[in-house]
């Protein structure tokens, strides 16, 4: 599993982001990151992926070859968890977020990939 997390701070706002991922990750608030228009969201989701197969209300598969991903929210983020799924497509739900103006936060390496990175 490859894990994708998006929120967006507050003007003004700039925190520690593997601090921020932690609290996002337990589902807690976090001061300073502002509220998602979740369903929005989810509805873009639905957009972008519409010829992918539905697995349940959260998580979709490749119906043409491998990969899946699941999208779990809170009030404030969007985690998406990659299961086998290819580069092409993870920067697919990135630029998705990014119409948000949501950035990319990837645990893996740890890095946020947005305006105040160096």
């Amino acid at each position: 599993m490859y894990e994708l997390i998006f929120w967006k701070y507050l003007e003004g706002v700039y925190l520690n982001h593997h601090e921020v991922y932690e609290a996002i990750d337990e589902q807690l608030f976090v001061e300073g990151l502002e509220t998602l228009p979740v369903d929005v969201i989810l509805n873009r989701f639905h957009t972008v992926f519409s010829k992918w197969e539905k697995v349940d209300e959260d998580s979709w598969k490749n119906p043409s070859g491998k990969g899946a991903f699941q999208i779990k929210t809170t009030s404030q983020s969007i985690k998406i968890d990659c299961y086998g799924t290819e580069g092409k497509i993870m920067n697919l739900l990135v630029d998705t977020m990014a119409e948000f103006k949501c950035p990319l936060y990837d645990p893996q390496v740890p890095e946020r990939y947005d305006e105040m990175s160096e």
